[in-house]
């Protein structure tokens, strides 16, 4: 249904290690089915704890979605991201720990979390996926360890789910077809909306009233509804509400259950007679109507909190007047009040992840200590100091940007002034220690004593342009040569400073920089941009888009393409290791040349697909490939071609050696650490094939 007020968000066993002699054919559909056969063999195991061999050291944060306190246990809490991961937390929120992952995906949004009042080791939680009409209610009895997902909601979004305060056997849940309830527990559940109905369904929020749990109330895409018997009839309970409001919150006062509190995006409502007549309330900015979350004080029920997409708001005279208590910037999906120390609150955010309050809202500091939910795009290595690690973090505004971590990942601090928001996708540093980051909109160094960034983006091309002159009265057109400036304003994914002349791969093309990034020279290669990924040797460049390959000698004064295999499908990565072969990260694998892309071979046994992450580690002289479908690390001998690897925990995205040991960058956990204790397991010999 068209919603007029407001733009709905749409919620939708150890590989094989083998030795072969050269073979000079070309890839066969076997052994490509077999690489990929031998990948999914080592993805992760569904419901599985997420305590992996590796452990995620932030940068801490990220987007939180839910929060629950096990009752009469106000410090023992429970987390919900947007990740499929869930967290613990035994000292209030203080500090968090990895508890759980719920699926193997990383699309699953922890919407709400219900311990069981009955069972503490009992837990529900329902989950929704991004753009998808999916999900699921998932089910955990030994205190959120281990989970199995209820059939009765296989593969439906679930937006809303509560426990009755008067009889916790029954529990009612909202999903996309409509209201679910059960009375035993869990262990079965019924349809209580008409069926196929109209009206009733896409439910976001759900109430029961305090004493009788056959009085509950619905807020869906479109009006809030009510039942008085247990779902037999329903009303529509929308006088004096807008029409066609999402609601996205209903509460209900505990002591007086006929005053009703509702959220949507025409703003919060209140009514003081069960529903029967609404009237809203004001206070709150048009812009700031994105109520996620209502919560009523324990202790003060003339306090309501309303969580916002534009801040957390407050009323401490029942809603008729409200007061902004966090910054506009804050996107509030959660909150938790303390129930013994109703000043003690937790906001479950976007972006900014868990915040705290001891003072009834009135100040908030971070809470987010060993919970890290960052898309970490690019990692840094100080080459003068493997203790310093630079994080470059996507999608987190204010909130990201850039990290730094001075003592190998344990602490971090963000180091975003100057960069605007932007998000950051590439890292690099030049021989006398200068960092460039590639953002999503142009590039930035890094001053070391102020931790700010300021912009080097200028492009200075010299073009030819014709100029018409009167000589001895005649018109006569010369070509001269005209220096064109202008802003680098689009993404970079990738650069290379470790050369003289420091090369830029851009969505405008290759850019190369011969005064240490004060100007840039470049653009579209044969008339083509898009470039994603770049590395240097010397005066040997390569640049690759995603289907196509380039070549300079000469330092990026001219580019040639390059034929690459037609088995390739997708390029990810290119590096030099430091007898200048060219290794490509590919969606077939690993490839490799040394001859500068005339003639490839093919890593024909590595047991992995989709090598987004691809690295050389000259200390030891060897290639790291990893993979965003895969929790495994590959190390591979760039002479002998031997590999080992070892099982992360975490699907990766980036892996790179630090003094010795490796650490890697997740898409949705933050930076990793390898275990202190070497767990790689042996490595033999590699079988490669030409490939054309």
């Amino acid at each position: 249904m068209a919603d007029s007020f407001c733009s709905r968000f749409s919620p939708w066993t150890k590989p094989l290690k083998t030795c072969l002699k050269f073979s000079r054919c070309r890839n066969s559909q076997i052994s490509s089915t077999l690489v990929l056969l031998l990948a999914l063999l080592a993805l992760p195991a569904h419901f599985s704890t997420a305590q992996g061999l590796w452990r995620t050291v932030g940068p801490d944060g990220g987007d939180a979605r839910s929060l629950a306190s096990v009752p009469g246990h106000p410090e023992h809490l429970y987390l919900g991201t947007a990740l499929s991961t869930i967290y613990e937390s035994g000292n209030g929120g203080e500090s968090w720990k990895r508890l759980s992952r719920l699926d193997p995906a990383d699309d699953l949004v922890i919407a709400h979390i219900v311990i069981d009042r009955a069972n503490s080791s009992r837990i529900l939680v329902a989950a929704w996926r991004f753009d998808k009409p999916e999900g699921g209610l998932y089910v955990s009895h030994d205190a959120g360890r281990t989970w199995s997902e209820d059939p009765a909601f296989k593969n439906k979004s679930v937006f809303a789910l509560v426990q009755s305060l008067s009889d916790p056997k029954t529990f009612v849940a909202g999903t996309l077809e409509g209201v679910f309830r059960s009375t035993d527990t869990g262990a079965t559940w019924t349809l209580i909306s008409p069926p196929e109905s109209k009206e009733i369904h896409e439910v976001e929020s759900l109430a029961i009233h305090p004493l009788n749990p056959d009085i509950i109330y619905a807020g869906t895409w479109h009006l809030p509804w009510k039942t008085s018997d247990g779902g037999k009839t329903w009303e529509n309970i929308k006088q004096g509400v807008i029409d066609d409001s999402d609601v996205f919150s209903i509460i209900i006062d505990p002591v007086s259950p006929s005053i009703v509190y509702a959220s949507a995006c025409s703003g919060i409502y209140k009514s003081e007679t069960a529903g029967a007549l609404f009237k809203k309330i004001q206070g709150i900015p048009a812009t700031a109507r994105r109520t996620r979350k209502l919560k009523q004080d324990p202790a003060n029920r003339d306090t309501v909190y309303a969580g916002t997409t534009e801040g957390l708001y407050k009323t401490t005279d029942g809603g008729k007047t409200f007061q902004r208590m966090t910054g506009p910037d804050v996107i509030v999906n959660d909150v938790w009040i303390d129930p013994e120390n109703p000043n003690r609150m937790l906001l479950a955010t976007d972006r900014s992840g868990v915040l705290a309050s001891n003072d009834a809202a009135v100040t908030f500091t971070a809470a987010n200590r060993g919970f890290t939910a960052r898309k970490v795009e690019a990692l840094l290595v100080d080459s003068g100091n493997p203790a310093k690690i630079y994080a470059g973090v996507a999608n987190d505004k204010s909130y990201g940007g850039a990290f730094v971590s001075t003592d190998g990942g344990e602490e971090w601090k963000q180091i975003s002034e100057g960069l605007a928001g932007r998000d950051v996708f590439a890292f690099s540093q030049a021989q006398d220690g200068t960092v460039l980051a590639g953002t999503n909109s142009g590039i930035f160094a890094l001053d070391q004593a102020s931790s700010a960034w300021t912009p080097r983006s200028t492009i200075v091309n010299t073009v030819a342009q014709e100029v018409k002159k009167v000589v001895r009265g005649k018109h006569i057109s010369t070509v001269q040569a005209v220096e064109q400036k202008q802003e680098l304003s689009s993404r970079i994914y990738a650069l290379d400073l470790s050369t003289d002349v420091w090369v830029a791969a851009a969505d405008a093309g290759i850019f190369t920089s011969h005064d240490q990034g004060a100007t840039w020279q470049g653009g579209p290669v044969a008339g083509s941009g898009d470039y994603r990924v770049v590395a240097a040797h010397g005066s040997t460049m390569a640049a690759a888009q995603p289907n196509a390959l380039a070549v300079s000698t000469d330092a990026g004064q001219s580019w040639m393409p390059v034929s690459i295999p037609t088995a390739i499908t997708r390029v990810y990565r290119v590096v030099f290791s430091a007898d200048g072969t060219i290794w490509l990260g590919t969606r077939q694998g690993v490839y490799f040349s040394h001859d500068q892309g005339r003639n490839w071979l093919w890593l024909q046994r590595l047991p992995m697909v989709d090598v987004n992450g691809l690295a050389y580690d000259a200390r030891q002289d060897r290639i790291l490939a990893s993979s965003r479908g895969s929790d495994f690390v590959y190390s591979i001998d760039a002479k002998s071609l031997s590999w080992t690897w070892q099982k992360t925990g975490f699907p990766l995205y980036l892996v790179r050696s630090a003094a010795g040991h490796l650490i890697a960058a997740s898409r949705t956990d933050g930076v990793l650490l390898e275990p202190s204790t070497e767990q790689a397991q042996g490595g033999t010999a590699m079988s490669t094939k030409t490939a054309q």
